[in-house]
């Protein structure tokens, strides 16, 4: 467990330094193509989701809705909250090909983290007690975006280790698929140079 929090850490270090490089770079005038705050309706796995723009590319998230956890001991299917520090890592491409950035419109990788909660499972065939946790940690590779009306999608594919409290642990994928609706207001679709 410790050596994979680690390998998190050491590979987002470098992404952290960078954005902040980046971010003086910019004068003051703040995120050029990531929104500042965009709240999200989820309505295939129903929830809500908010992301915060930190730095030029990259964004913090959390969501909490329906969520499915599958790895070798089992699955769990229930409430999951789930976080995400994302690094965007297409946005100065899509710029140039003059594609909409609005609404983070971008493919990103990101260090992911998910909570499954024993009071809200519906489903389970895990064994172990009736009121066992399973948290989530490892790598999402993601595709996200936004069109104008606000509509949304986001698709993750990943891997990490499925950590059991009060069940065995393990590893496994992860999978996110969430459609939704951007609540908050977006840049113009136009994208911004620098």
């Amino acid at each position: 467990m410790g050596k994979l929090v680690l390998l998190c850490f050491a590979i987002s270090l470098p992404l952290l330094t960078n954005g902040q490089r980046m971010e003086i770079q910019e004068k003051g005038s703040g995120l050029i193509n990531l929104e500042r705050h965009q709240f999200k309706f989820d309505l295939l796995a129903p929830g809500l989701s908010y992301e915060l723009g930190i730095f030029r590319n990259q964004t913090i998230s959390t969501s909490l809705g329906l969520g499915l956890a599958t790895y070798q001991e089992g699955y769990a299917l229930g409430l999951a909250w789930n976080n995400r520090y994302r690094y965007y890592h297409n946005l100065n491409r899509r710029v140039a090909r003059n594609k909409n950035v609005s609404g983070n419109s971008g493919n990103y990788i990101a260090a992911a983290q998910a909570i499954f909660f024993s009071q809200l499972r519906l489903a389970t065939d895990i064994e172990g007690p009736d009121d066992f946790n399973l948290g989530f940690y490892g790598l999402v590779y993601g595709i996200q975006r936004t069109y104008p009306k606000g509509f949304n999608f986001n698709v993750e594919l990943g891997a990490g280790y499925y950590r059991g409290d009060g069940a065995l642990s393990g590893y496994g994928p992860l999978l996110n698929i969430n459609f939704g609706w951007v609540a908050t207001k977006r840049k113009s679709k136009k994208p911004v140079f620098e």
